[in-house]
């Protein structure tokens, strides 16, 4: 059995023992050590919950506003969620730019130029809850992009953004030192600004794998088909750029999709109808492992847009049935709201295949856009657009039958995509 052991130390009588002081000491050192490092903690977390605060104080926003670059937003995603908030109106810093001053404006996109008369969706800004968006900063990024490729790939939405982006940066570049390309039958759109050696450009690519709807301006066929499998012959054209933003969703919203196996090219391929998800995740799964084997890591940023919601169906938010999104002119307030044209499952199938590929060593950053975008039913082009073909005399007596409920007018909705996606290439998340 341990035995146990005593220390025994002798003292004169009435002195205090030596031992006790030492301990008294070497107490009082641990609580004053113990009592700082608490102040410490304590000072640092305030200091961290006083950064992510929603501050009411103009000044401290617009301090943090101001600060454009890599500082603002270098928290975790946990300490803010960019895609979580509200819309304020701010006519004084929004929009970005007129209109009428970007040169490359799109007819399809240019409300006002059509006859919009109420200008109040050029005039809201996206506020986090618990942060603040940096300020879009042409020149910033220009010096992010010097000798750099960023490319758009996808859908009309995702032309759009890219609009949008070129708008952004246009009334920062004299005109000298920028110039518009068009390659492979104007599938490829170039924007580049000579001084940085930096383009921002666009692939028509609306279903990401090859399909029967790859030309950039005769696609409207009745029937949709896709090769699932094959999708060199796009990537190759973008595969090697430094960010690419992708998006893919609205062309596959319908029940089946003819899928090709074989070539467009020779008769003796196999087509199969197949239901609408399954062709997605087919499709996805071609482009994953084409980003997997051919992308380079150390140099590639990729992001993928969430799906960009439609209102062509008014009774959603309360209206009369068969209406849509013409004459609208204020936004959704309904908190979470979430209309019928937004497809929760082909989102998932989206995740899913990231996350796959988070697995395998790539990173792509989801940009959820979904729900700040639908609360805006008063963002889109609806009758003030350039029609491309002759309107029929039952289409002028009835506007809402030819409105469109897609897309979106610029300045608007897409200038806070691009914002987003500012915040996400300076800050790395």
């Amino acid at each position: 059995m341990a035995k146990s052991h005593q220390l025994l130390v002798s003292v004169p009588a009435g002195s205090a023992p030596v031992w006790d002081i030492k301990c008294s000491f070497h107490s009082l050192i641990v609580l004053l050590i113990v009592s700082l490092v608490a102040g410490v903690v304590y000072l640092t977390g305030e200091s961290g919950r006083f950064l992510f605060e929603d501050n009411s104080n103009s000044n401290s926003s617009n301090l943090a506003r101001g600060n454009e670059n890599e500082s603002l937003m270098s928290s975790s995603n946990n300490k803010c969620n960019l895609f979580s908030g509200k819309w304020v109106f701010d006519n004084r810093s929004y929009p970005l730019y007129k209109e009428q001053d970007c040169k490359f404006m799109s007819d399809q996109l240019a409300c006002q130029k059509f006859g919009r008369k109420d200008l109040d969706y050029q005039h809201w800004r996206w506020q986090p809850h618990q942060c603040d968006i940096p300020r879009f900063n042409a020149t910033a990024l220009l010096e992010k992009l010097r000798n750099k490729r960023l490319v758009f790939v996808g859908d009309s939405l995702n032309r759009g953004q890219w609009v949008s982006m070129v708008c952004l940066i246009d009334t920062a570049v004299p005109s000298s030192l920028k110039s518009m390309h068009y390659r492979y039958n104007a599938s490829l759109i170039i924007f580049k600004v000579k001084d940085y050696n930096a383009t921002i450009e666009f692939y028509w690519e609306p279903l990401l794998v090859e399909s029967n709807s790859d030309d950039p301006v005769h696609h409207r066929l009745p029937e949709r088909i896709v090769r699932a499998n094959s999708i060199e012959k796009h990537g190759s054209r973008w595969t090697n750029a430094d960010f690419i933003v992708f998006n893919t969703y609205l062309w596959w919203r319908q029940p089946h999709i003819k899928v090709l196996w074989g070539s467009f090219e020779r008769s003796d391929g196999i087509y199969k109808e197949v239901k609408m998800l399954r062709s997605y995740e087919m499709a996805l799964k071609s482009w994953a492992d084409w980003l997997e084997i051919h992308v380079n890591r150390t140099k590639t940023k990729l992001f993928f847009m969430s799906m960009s919601p439609v209102h062509e169906r008014a009774e959603e938010w309360g209206k009369a049935k068969e209406e849509n999104c013409y004459s609208e002119t204020e936004q959704i307030q309904e908190e979470g709201y979430q209309g019928n044209g937004s497809d929760p499952k082909m989102m998932k199938i989206v995740e899913s295949t990231m996350h796959e590929l988070e697995h395998r060593g790539l990173n792509v950053h989801l940009l959820n856009i979904t729900q700040l975008s639908e609360y805006r039913k008063e963002g889109h082009p609806s009758i003030y657009r350039k029609q491309w073909d002759s309107l029929t005399e039952e289409q002028i007596a009835n506007p809402s039958s030819y409105a469109d409920c897609i897309h979106w007018c610029l300045p608007g909705v897409p200038d806070v995509w691009n914002e987003l996606l500012y915040s996400y290439i300076f800050n790395n998340y």
